[in-house]
């Protein structure tokens, strides 16, 4: 079964305006309507380098989980900020950036790799004390423009050594917009056979033009979980200067349907989203 997770905390995070918090929770409120495996809904990292979800915690006081199934996600950094989120009972999963760059690593969470790594371990050891679930995500996950080490059998190190820890879900992120099709197809097949009881997903950065190749390729390769935000808002902030979108929710969705896939959404509250969507990105 496809599962869609919704990132709004990802097309919200490098804006440089403020967004009031009674106006994050209103549009997440209307996301979790729609039915999305998953709501991407905040973080819990420092303000000074994530100034836009110093609020998480308030949005999460004023969301309304009653009548929905989507799970909350929260993306950590450190281990205090894993500590932080796993004091609310709402949040299912914690999300944590680990990059096979070392550039990048230092960049988006100003660790090295080991010391990353050594994070990931202490955040799992807490997920599994405090009944939460982490979710990995291998940044740079397609190659990187900083003239770090890349291949795909370097990529299938990492993932061996947090299935080693016992993590469960681990998505692919095409940090830049540079993945091929070709890469995205080889990638998931290598790993999903050599790793069979874990659910891979995909977060991709792409222009729109190239998203339906990339999303078939994946689909061929048995990927079943895909990050989208609604309108390609987003992208991320310590990648480098320019920002490439997230993938647009609503043509990941009209990809899927065209190929029959059943997301159990309500287009009608989905339809909502879209235009309080305009209102919050303005």
């Amino acid at each position: 079964m496809i599962k869609l997770i919704e990132c709004p905390r990802d097309a919200m995070q490098g804006l440089p305006d403020f967004i009031d918090t009674s106006i994050k929770a209103a549009y997440l409120n209307q996301l979790l309507q729609v039915g999305f495996d998953t709501i991407d809904f905040g973080s819990f990292v420092s303000p000074k380098a994530i100034p836009q979800m110093r609020d998480t915690a308030e949005v999460l006081d004023q969301l309304d989980l009653f009548g929905t199934h989507s799970k909350l996600l929260a993306i950590v950094a450190n281990l205090r900020g894993a500590e932080d989120a796993c004091q609310f009972e709402q949040i299912d999963y914690l999300g944590f950036p680990l990059s096979v760059s070392e550039t990048f690593q230092q960049r988006n969470t100003n660790k090295s790799i080991q010391d990353a790594l050594q994070a990931v371990e202490e955040i799992q050891n807490l997920c599994q004390t405090n009944g939460k679930q982490l979710v990995t995500y291998l940044s740079m996950g397609f190659g990187n423009p900083y003239g770090d080490p890349y291949s795909p059998e370097l990529v299938a190190g990492f993932v061996q050594q947090l299935v080693d820890l016992d993590i469960q879900i681990i998505s692919f992120a095409d940090t830049t917009g540079s993945a091929s099709p070709e890469l995205i197809g080889s990638l998931y097949q290598i790993n999903a056979q050599a790793f069979p009881a874990i659910e891979f997903g995909l977060h991709l950065h792409t222009q729109a033009q190239d998203l339906a190749p990339k999303i078939n390729a994946a689909l061929a390769a048995g990927c079943q979980r895909f990050d989208g935000a609604l309108k390609g808002f987003g992208g991320c902030p310590m990648a480098k200067d320019e920002l490439v979108g997230n993938v647009a929710t609503e043509q990941l969705i009209a990809l899927l349907q065209v190929k029959g896939y059943d997301l159990g959404l309500k287009m009608d509250e989905f339809a909502e989203a879209l235009k309080l969507a305009q209102v919050v990105f303005k």
